[in-house]
């Protein structure tokens, strides 16, 4: 047994266990290794442990409990059998990322929303930065990280591995086409010659935007377009070699906040995603969400009914289109999954001014109302796919945005109005809220009856209310969503009456018994 292993488990946060595998020809595809842990409660996890090189195995855990004793157990092989070990409990050592202090998001009971493991709700601001892990440095994505996180992002949507098959370029980051590579044989539609120098790479990069409050969005391998359209694997490789790198993805990055989007960019039916689905249900102890995200001509609920499944993640095209009737459809659609569009048109996408500015908090606002409660994402050009300089050559010149690498994609501002979203309904008891047409003339909006009622009206007001007594809570606030400003509150009038608002300018109304902590 290893010399040092971590002897205290602080709740929520990732300790790493060591272990000495077995010698193999091949570790990553031919050892299967685990460790069982069981608390003084009775409580038990089961995590699998990952290859790291050489005949090093390591096991990363996280406590849900603040107090008592785990002890654990190694499993899989005899080089292992036998290994035991303890962890003390202790309570939360408070972070950047609110799951150390509240724990790590999974369905809320209404399996429209998600939530801390403790409750707490959560709305999904997500960001698209698909390459980050493959062409991002470390320097760059604290630089990232930290930007994003102050305008209100608490996700970042990635590709785990660059997925075309015929992408050719130098191994390095930050050059012209170049691109670090997780598998050796993913040319040949394989995942089985797995570089681990990638992978610790991608442990720092997802390390920083965990620290600095931003879940990583984990897809294995890319089922449409991918980075420049060359051929992606996703649909290519066998099954079981997609199965086997999700269990990869969970054990090396699942006792950290994560979410799994198992497929990406296709029709949702290609036998890859419903075997990653199904290993990431069978490996993730935290319950962790999982989902899929569509290509833009897709129905949008392939394996509605799977256990496995948590969300579905539309996309709209990148046309600078808004439709939002894609998500009433899909929030329609039964049995009830958590749904948002995940991919709206990015921003100065192949062409300045396309999908710029405000129209990116209007695409938010309007797919939120439509029934997206998940939550919303932004995406800008030549930032997805982590463009290194302006017009940097060999990119599609559809998807880059004039005159920008990454860094000036960074600064765009419809980002800042999407984050804003999130800081505005901060708090607020989301879970149950449902599209309302019916309670005012002005008719986008979001009611949980008595509890709270959300509002969004592209072109101001006046807001007047028709039949809200008894299901509208009685305290209004009206906002600027460019801002985030308070611009008037008061007491809702009653059925008939009017909440006056500029003319021309959007607004969003909150109606509530107890302040938002944004207008507090």
């Amino acid at each position: 047994m290893p010399a040092q292993q971590p002897t205290t488990a602080p709740q929520w946060q990732q300790v790493e266990i060591t272990l000495t595998g077995p010698t193999a020809d091949n570790p990553y595809t031919d050892v299967d290794l685990w460790v069982d842990f069981t608390h003084d409660s009775g409580d038990t996890l089961r995590r699998p442990a990952f290859f790291d090189g050489g005949t090093t195995w390591r096991v990363r855990f996280a406590s849900t409990l603040p107090t008592g004793r785990w002890t654990w157990s190694a499993h899989g092989h005899p080089a292992v059998d036998g290994t035991i070990g303890e962890l003390t409990a202790a309570p939360p050592d408070p972070r950047p990322h609110p799951a150390t202090r509240h724990g790590f998001w999974r369905l809320s009971p209404t399996a429209r929303t998600l939530e801390h493991a403790d409750g707490t709700p959560v709305l999904v601001v997500a960001d698209t930065a698909w390459a980050l892990p493959w062409r991002a440095t470390p320097e760059e994505v604290v630089d990232y990280a930290r930007h994003r996180s102050a305008q209100g992002f608490n996700a970042a949507q990635l590709m785990s591995v660059q997925p075309d098959m015929r992408a050719t370029g130098p191994r390095a980051r930050g050059v012209d086409e170049g691109f670090d590579t997780g598998f050796d044989d993913l040319p040949e539609g394989r995942l089985t010659r797995l570089r681990v120098e990638y992978f610790r790479t991608l442990d720092e990069l997802t390390g920083v935007l965990v620290d600095h409050g931003i879940t990583p969005v984990l897809q294995p391998v890319f089922h449409g377009f991918g980075w420049k359209g060359l051929d992606v694997a996703g649909p290519v490789v066998p099954p079981e070699d997609y199965a086997r790198y999700c269990r990869y993805l969970v054990a090396r990055y699942g006792a950290r906040p994560a979410v799994y989007l198992v497929g990406a960019d296709g029709a949702g039916t290609e036998p890859q995603i419903e075997a990653g689905g199904k290993e990431v249900e069978r490996q993730d102890c935290y319950g962790q969400p999982t989902g899929i995200h569509y290509r833009p001509h897709a129905r949008n609920d392939a394996h509605q009914a799977a256990a496995w499944l948590d969300f579905q993640w539309c996309q709209t095209g990148h046309a600078g289109e808004h439709v939002p009737e894609r998500l009433a459809t899909m929030w329609a659609h039964r049995p009830v999954k958590a749904v948002m569009n995940g991919e709206p048109t990015y921003e100065h996408t192949g062409l300045r001014g396309r999908a710029a500015g405000w129209w990116q908090g209007h695409e938010a606002w309007q797919n939120l109302c439509a029934g997206g409660v998940m939550g919303v994402a932004y995406g800008a050009g030549s930032l997805w796919q982590w463009a290194v300089r302006p017009d940097e050559p060999g990119q599609s010149e559809f998807f880059l945005a004039p005159g920008a690498g990454w860094r000036e994609a960074l600064h765009f501002e419809g980002a800042g109005y999407v984050g804003l979203v999130g800081r505005i309904l901060a708090g607020l008891p989301v879970a149950r809220l449902q599209p309302c047409w019916d309670v005012s003339l002005n008719t986008r909006g979001l009611l949980d009856p008595g509890v709270l009622y959300i509002g969004y009206a592209e072109h101001g007001g006046p807001w007047r209310f028709l039949d809200a007594d008894g299901r509208v809570p009685s305290r209004y606030w009206l906002l600027d969503p460019t801002n985030g400003a308070v611009v008037d509150a008061g007491l809702r009038p009653g059925d008939g009456g009017v909440i006056d608002a500029e003319g021309g300018a959007p607004r969003v109304l909150i109606c509530s018994e107890v302040t938002p902590p944004s207008c507090a």
